[in-house]
């Protein structure tokens, strides 16, 4: 068994951008994962005939990323302001699949 590399062990810049790359790249599969997920939740929504934007669960991701975050040592404000633009982009994305405008199901009654 190999032992693994903790980031103290990377002494140069080139092996660090490495490293970096790799993660950004995780994140973005991590991303599309959401996103198709986001995809289904809006098929559930025109099922159900919810809208794209419910504020309280807005409210409560937020405030879970935020204390991840903390939990973790990481920086609430970065991780609240990075679900925040992030979800935005997602109801948006609902949004479309619902046909709405505002976020509403136009076929809700």
């Amino acid at each position: 068994m190999t032992a693994r590399m903790t980031h103290d062990d990377i002494q140069d810049m080139a092996t660090l951008r490495t490293h970096i790359d790799a993660l950004d790249a995780r994140l973005i599969a991590l991303l599309v994962e959401r996103s198709a997920l986001i995809d289904r939740a809006a098929q559930i929504k025109a099922r159900v005939g919810l809208p794209a934007r419910i504020d309280e669960r807005v409210e409560e991701v937020a405030l879970l990323a935020r204390q991840r975050a903390i939990d973790a040592g990481l920086s609430g404000d970065l991780a609240e302001g990075l679900w925040r633009l992030m979800m935005e982009h997602f109801i948006a994305q609902e949004d479309a699949h619902l046909g709405g405008k505002d976020g509403r199901n136009p076929n809700r009654r």
